[in-house]
């Protein structure tokens, strides 16, 4: 691959190298303008920035205003046709606007960036900037660093940032300047640590800002968020521009509304994407605080976009019966199967050893395989495999028994009650595990899920009549759903016994169970493993079980920062994920040089065969760095870890720091004493990220900070964080990494060739490997897994794409519906998408009557047609004039109903003793009531229009509302039950687009009849002024959760189908329920293939079944 690399170099060029080039000529000018702004005054130059904002105004200026002929002209038009095409102009111009704006920015960037680099130079060399008061100067007089003295104004450059008072010494070095212009760019700027990524996001930024539609500058947690908005406000606020940061204002705050309109806003991931939900929950448009989503720098970007990317942000509320589980009734079973397994396997284990010494290769492998596939984790196990030859036993055995499709596996699992997959984090019971979770059940199919068309049929076939059928095939329904629910949660019990390990995956705090970050070490508050997973820990660490909850709104990080206009980021780790950046959200990486060569070594790794040897060397070479006066980082992969080497440091009398997941309040002050002489700390990964330790002159004298990694991290960007702690700046420093072939990376996808390696080398007890060729094998390895994880999160982003795009369509109509303008649009829209929906399910049979009813019922109209000319007439004209009939007869009726609603509105405005603002008037359509809460003068004044309008508002987003959330429901079901498509043969992303499809088109065609339904019959249920009240303000709140849901890895798609009993008798998805390996079936096989709908039977070739199963209305019979 290298030699690869460098043919390519040669004749393509190195990217790095190119990127440079390309922004050469830009860097000289911005240093061309700041000599020549360093000859102005202050007051000239905070000019500049009034001149740069009249600039974009001009360009603007010609696209607002054909905007506004076209507003009015919408307002005069009557046709609804007219108006539609009306609005699409407008987004048309407003796109045009913005990108000849982005253009503008371009051109004006060389300027803008040395009036940013200049101040900042002004800042630093002076202690107080004397400049003639503008009103924002008066405006931030409020704050410590600016006083005003009669048209004077003085600016300090001392001010408190977080809690800890600042003087601001930086100015831009010309590396920081390129990678400004990479954030502007749209790109992402990679920049070692110590390279002043919060200096070089102020270019960017100011420039942007300009615009006045606001910059996102987004941080991974609020302390960041926090402590940069307040180190970099002066240098902002200079020029006149408004900075916030939304975390230190409650949600659905005036002050966070504020925060949103200031020129730069500051904020964590989860803050923006809980806002963009809540604002799309929103009932009122005063209660939405999120301007539309122009710019955004994410700090830390290989954070928030790849890691974070397929966490959805979910705000739920309590669903019915949610309490109601069986994790604690199967606890019991699952404990004592898997205490059974481990019982079995320990004898396996010592039969495998005996067979293996005794020569008999063959089967001792045979027994090692079944204890591998059982307890993979099983540290004995563990142990026996780093000895020589014997890891290449089983990887001998277990690919004689994969090849063929796994053939010949069923021999090796037939003990096993169950069986683990530790690679893709599954675990599946095997027949005698079902047989032991039965036992003393009187039900012997209490765990077996029962063949739906099988007892379908059985029941069909009975000829019963027609009611008792349908209570039958209930039961059926009901025993599905039941057992379904069942077996999921003995899967997630299985999988909290046996994948997930306390104070490593999670730790129990305050007696709750709390996730710990793979990547950072810290503790996650709040976040859930997803679909029952959590439910299952908290079963097993005996702590209270949290009740279900039900999904509101919902969105993924990786989805809602695709919605920005233009998106950057940066950090320091970013080029090997470079391919997802580009492939997922069309970011590019630029490699940033560093200002200061880099003087840290890095050695090559040193690979021991077993972690005892490993950890002890790992303290021999600490308790040298420590007499030798240097500062000792060392990295850990677990809480486990870190306390294991803490105890092994107390008993050589070494005096260290521990910093994990359990004692992450102490982090700040651990960091701050990481970087003395002879100090060591041992820290979990959450010292690798967002963290700086500085070190004094004697330290760097005594060879820099030490990095010591006690283990390889499965990606690749965790340890280069870690390794990039030392050597800041040019400071000296080293890292070294200390691998053992026990570890999970090299155990689960280390290259054969090492253990071999080592064998032939016959390597006594703590003897080492040190070579590039070692540390190089060790990051294929990393690489597979990158690739592995890259996989899983594109394939959940076809998931998730599916759901986004739905997404998009009901917040467009929701948001049309809350603004009002284009809501009558929509209106005659649902109309005729109602209109066809009639005529469609009609005219295919000449359906008359139907047809009749169907017109009375939504549209209280007669039918335009009679019998023969409904059967006469071409669909679209049948359309066409029962939509124009349904449209006038609606104008009408709002028009009668502004008529009746006036005389009340206008008794209790004239009333002297009702002083309201907002009333609230009750409506109904014969069925329901809905209160529409409205204006009372500006209902006055229009003469009853705009509570008609509130009236069309309120009841869409109403009904909207309600739909979008049970279709959520329905879509997590499909999710789950699509997954058994797999044993069918069938790809679920193909079915789950296909379903998905079905249930939104059915989920739209739901929204626009009711609304219609609704809107065409509801009026005030009498003219009592009495019935009108004063709206109060005072509405019970539904208690909402926040919470960002954790999916474990590679486990999102693979999860057991739940729920899918309620929905099957609504769909034709036919759910397989047998879960097991079978024989490979050849193309010219002949099979039995079962019509879902008819229970037809059929026996044809494979090949020919295939088309069949694709289409869903047939399935492969268990023969």
């Amino acid at each position: 691959m290298n030699i690869i690399s460098s043919i390519l170099n040669t004749f393509v060029g190195n990217k790095s190298k190119k990127d440079l080039k390309k922004v050469e000529g830009t860097v000289k000018k911005i240093l061309e303008y700041e000599q020549e702004f360093a000859s102005l005054t202050n007051d000239q130059l905070r000019e500049k920035t009034f001149e740069f904002k009249s600039l974009i105004d001009l360009v603007r200026k010609p696209h607002h205003d054909k905007i506004d002929k076209l507003n009015d002209k919408i307002s005069s038009v009557t046709k609804i046709d007219e108006k539609e095409e009306l609005y699409k102009e407008i987004d048309k111009i407003n796109e045009l606007s913005k990108n000849e704006v982005d253009l503008k920015l371009t051109e004006i960037l060389p300027q803008a960036f040395a009036v940013v680099k200049e101040t900042a130079k002004r800042f630093k060399n002076n202690s107080e900037i004397k400049v003639s008061a503008l009103e924002h100067d008066l405006i931030f007089s409020q704050k410590s660093y600016v006083t005003i003295n009669g048209k004077e104004a003085y600016w300090k450059n001392k001010w408190d940032a977080a809690g800890k008072e600042v003087v601001w010494d930086m100015v831009h070095y010309d590396v920081q300047l390129v990678g400004g212009i990479a954030l502007h760019e749209g790109k992402i700027a990679e920049m070692q640590t110590g390279e002043g990524k919060t200096l070089v996001a102020t270019l960017p930024v100011y420039l942007n800002a300009l615009t006045g539609n606001g910059v996102h500058l987004v941080t991974v947690n609020d302390y960041l968020a926090k402590r940069d908005s307040a180190w970099m406000a002066p240098i902002f606020e200079f020029h006149g521009l408004t900075i916030d940061c939304i975390d230190y204002h409650k949600p659905n705050s005036e002050e966070r509304k504020k925060a949103y309109e200031a020129d730069i806003t500051y904020g964590t991931n989860n803050e923006f994407g809980f806002d963009y939900l809540r604002d799309n929950m929103a009932h009122s448009v005063k209660d939405q605080v999120q301007r539309p989503h122009k710019y955004a720098i994410v700090d830390e970007v290989d954070s928030v976009l790849v890691d974070d990317a397929r966490t959805p942000l979910i705000i739920s509320g309590p669903v019915p019966k949610g309490d109601i589980h069986e994790f604690n009734e199967l606890k019991p079973k699952i404990s004592s199967v898997v205490q059974q397994q481990k019982q079995l396997l320990t004898k396996v284990l010592s039969k495998a050893k005996n067979l293996i010494n005794e020569g008999e290769i063959e089967n001792g492998g045979f027994h090692l395989l079944q204890v591998h596939r059982g307890l993979p984790k099983n540290s004995a196990l563990i142990k026996f495999l780093s000895e020589d030859g014997i890891k290449q036993i089983l990887q001998k055995t277990e690919n004689f028994y994969m090849q063929d499709n796994n053939r010949e596996m069923p021999k090796v699992d037939v003990d096993l009650f169950f069986v683990i997959d530790e690679k893709n984090n599954q675990i599946e019971l095997t027949d005698k595990g079902i047989e032991n979770l039965s036992t003393g059940n009187d039900d012997t199919n209490f765990f077996i899920m029962p063949d739906l068309s099988t007892e379908l049929k059985k029941i069909e076939d009975k000829k019963l009549d027609i009611n008792l059928e349908v209570e039958e095939k209930e039961k059926v329904y009901k025993d599905f759903s039941i057992k379904s629910e069942r077996i999921h949660t003995l899967n997630q019990l299985l999988k909290a016994y046996t994948l997930f390990e306390k104070d490593i995956e999670y730790v129990v705090m305050d007696n709750k169970v709390k996730i710990v970050d793979e990547q950072t070490g810290r503790i996650m508050d709040g976040r859930r493993y997803s679909d029952g997973l959590h439910q299952a820990i908290e079963a097993k660490e005996n702590v209270k079980i949290e009740d279900a909850t039900q999904t509101f709104a919902s969105v993924t990080l990786q989805n809602y920062f695709r919605m920005y206009h233009k998106l950057s980021g940066m950090t320091g780790t970013a080029i090997t994920e470079a391919g997802e950046f580009w492939d997922i959200y069309k970011l590019d990486v630029m490699e940033i040089p560093t200002n200061k060569p880099i003087a840290r070594k890095d050695s090559n790794d040193l690979v021991y065969k077993t972690k005892r040897e490993k950890y002890n060397a790992v303290i021999d070479h600490v308790s040298r760095l420590s007499s030798e006066g240097r500062p000792v980082l060392i990295g850990t992969t677990s809480v486990e870890i870190s306390e294991l080497l803490g105890r092994m440091l107390n008993i050589k009398k070494i005096k260290h720091n521990v910093l994990n997941a359990k004692l992450h309040k102490k982090e700040a002050d651990i960091v701050s004493e990481a970087g003395k002489a002879g100090i060591v700390t041992i820290a979990t990964n959450m010292a690798g990220r967002g963290t700086d330790i500085k070190i004094s002159e004697s330290v760097k004298e005594s060879g820099g900070l030490a990095i010591i990694g006690t283990e390889r991290h499965d990606s690749r960007r965790v340890d280069r964080q870690l390794r990039g702690r030392s050597g800041r700046q040019g400071d000296p420093g080293s890292s070294q990494f200390y691998v053992s072939l026990e570890d999970n990376l090299m155990r689960l996808f280390g290259s054969d060739r090492v253990a071999k390696f080592m064998d032939k080398l016959g390597l006594e007890e703590g003897e080492v490997i040190e070579h590039s060729m070692m540390t190089k094998t060790i990051e294929r390895a990393q690489k597979k897994v990158e690739e592995n994880n890259f996989g899983i999160r594109k394939r959940l982003l076809e998931y998730d794409d599916v759901m986004n795009s739905q997404r998009e369509i009901i917040y467009k109509r929701r948001k049309h519906a809350l603004a009002g303008d284009r809501l009558k649009v929509d209106i005659a829209n649902m109309i005729y998408d109602t209109t066809e929906l009639i005529v469609d399910n009609n005219k295919i049979n000449n359906n008359h009557k139907d047809f009749e009813f169907d017109v009375i019922r939504f549209f209280s109209i007669g039918s335009e047609f009679n019998s023969e000319e409904f059967e006469k007439n071409e669909r679209e004209e049948i359309v066409f004039k029962t939509y124009k009939s349904a449209y006038d007869h609606y104008k009408q009726k709002t028009k009668l109903n502004t008529e009746k609603v006036f005389p009340v509105i206008k008794n209790v405005y004239e009333n002297p003793s009702n002083n309201y603002e907002r009333i609230v008037v009750p409506f109904t359509d014969g069925k329901k009531t809905l209160n529409v809460v409205s204006n009372l003068k500006e209902a006055y004044d229009s003469k009853g229009k705009t509570l008609i309008n509130d009236f069309e508002k309120n009841i869409s987003l109403a009904i909207i509302d309600e739909s979008w959330k049970n279709h959520l429901r329905k879509m997590d079901e499909l999710k789950q039950s699509v997954q058994l498509a797999v044993h069918e043969q069938k790809d679920p992303l193909v079915i789950y687009k296909f379903e998905a499809y079905k249930l939104f088109e059915s989920m739209l065609n739901e929204i626009n009849t009711e609304i219609i339904s609704f809107l065409f019959k509801g009026e005030l249920p009498s003219q009592n002024p009495g019935q009108i009240r004063e709206d109060r303000k005072i509405r019970r709140q539904q208690k909402l959760n926040l919470s960002k849901q954790e999916i474990p890895n590679t486990d999102q798609l693979a999860s057991i189908n739940r729920k899918v009993g309620q929905s099957v008798s609504n769909t034709n998805t036919q759910v397989e329920t047998i879960v097991r390996e079978k024989k490979k079936i050849g193309r010219n096989e002949k099979v039995t293939v079962r019509n879902i709908s008819t229970a037809e039977e059929k026996v044809v070739k494979y090949k020919v079944a295939e088309n069949l199963i694709k289409n869903g209305d047939w399935i492969l019979t268990n023969d």
